[in-house]
């Protein structure tokens, strides 16, 4: 039950689970100022429940520290398991006084939005609690965690080159589904697009999280103008950053930045490095369209059998269009799927494997 849809919390209470608790009031408000009324009853399949703090401290056993999979600035992400016997991923929104409006609105949105899309690239949500002031959202639990973790080599085990491009595959169908408007009528900006927030399946396939940024385009807009700059450091696209207006593009540039991350195994942003190589894109930019060139920023842990040159050199010059300075000479999404499917086509080709039919 998506968030633009709750009126009252009295249908619930019957439940007698709820019987002792008490519920947050939500009180409906437009998140989008949207002229078709009809886009505020359209919702994800299934619905989403919803979980008192009860439920909450039981799947997690009181959030014990041995459930803890992740940390964020939002709060803290456990492995729980439901009544039902379901696992899932619970994240538990801990913010300070000065952000809670903030992390407010980014619940709702997520909320929100997750209710209403279905699609194998994006993380489902499971339901959310919102108990007092108390705030969790419930997620499908993923065994392999988020793709940053396993390019640095936090996770158990290196992806090769054919898993890479079949990550990179499922996150541009995800944000091109996205980008599409078929679920809402009007296109969604991700708008916090990264390798964190690209979580992988215990078959390395990708699904898209955190939706708490997102942004629906203004109907028949191609651009909309946003108060404040929202997103990661590293994955901001140029133009947003000096004109403050956010387009589908943007997504773009920080799925070009992703490919990077997959080509060379670095960070967006390492700190560690000197103050010229921080950054992956300046650092690796003039260097994907020379085949040469390519061999010194590939990640050394992919194995020469998984990849052949030609299908590298094709991915470098997708990303290389993908992170350039001016928006309009990016591709969609649409084009980068279509783009990806020939590269691990060739990729298979050049290997004499099979052509993955999944992909």
């Amino acid at each position: 039950m998506p968030f633009g849809l709750v009126s009252t919390w009295n249908k619930r209470r019957r439940s007698k689970s709820l019987e002792q608790a008490d519920p947050w009031t939500y009180k409906p408000v437009k998140l989008w100022q949207l002229e078709d009324q009809s886009l505020q009853t359209s919702k994800r399949r299934n619905g989403s429940s919803v979980f008192t703090l009860k439920e909450m401290e039981e799947a997690t056993s009181s959030f014990d520290d041995a459930k803890l999979v992740g940390k964020g600035g939002f709060g803290r992400v456990y492995k729980g398991n439901l009544r039902s016997g379901q696992a899932v991923a619970i994240k538990k929104m801990e913010l300070p006084p000065f952000k809670e409006a903030d992390g407010e609105q980014e619940f709702r949105v997520e909320v929100d939005i997750l209710s209403r899309l279905d699609h194998p690239n994006l993380v489902s949500l499971i339901g959310y609690c919102a108990d007092g002031k108390q705030r969790f959202l419930v997620y499908e639990y993923l065994p392999n965690g988020n793709l940053q973790d396993h390019l640095n080599g936090i996770g158990d085990s290196k992806m090769d080159w054919p898993s890479r491009l079949r990550v990179a595959i499922g996150a541009a169908k995800g944000l091109a589904y996205l980008h599409s408007g078929t679920a809402v009528g009007i296109p969604i900006i991700h708008r916090d697009f990264k390798s964190t927030n690209v979580l992988l399946t215990a078959d390395f396939e990708a699904k898209i999280s955190d939706f708490g940024l997102a942004k629906l385009m203004p109907k028949g807009q191609e651009m909309c103008e946003t108060a404040r700059m929202l997103g990661t450091f590293g994955y901001f696209d140029p133009e947003y950053t000096s004109t403050g207006k956010l387009t589908l593009q943007s997504d773009v540039y920080a799925f070009g930045v992703v490919l990077l991350e997959l080509l060379t195994g670095r960070r967006a942003v390492d700190l560690n490095q000197g103050p010229n190589d921080q950054n992956l894109v300046l650092q690796v930019r003039n260097l994907l369209n020379s085949r040469k060139k390519l061999r010194k920023i590939m990640d050394p842990d992919l194995t020469q059998n998984s990849y052949t040159l030609e299908s590298i050199a094709m991915y470098a010059n997708l990303a290389s269009r993908c992170v350039r300075p001016e928006s309009s000479e990016r591709p969609s999404m649409g084009e980068c799927v279509k783009e990806l499917h020939l590269i691990s086509f060739i990729n298979s080709k050049g290997l004499g494997l099979a052509v993955n039919k999944r992909i």
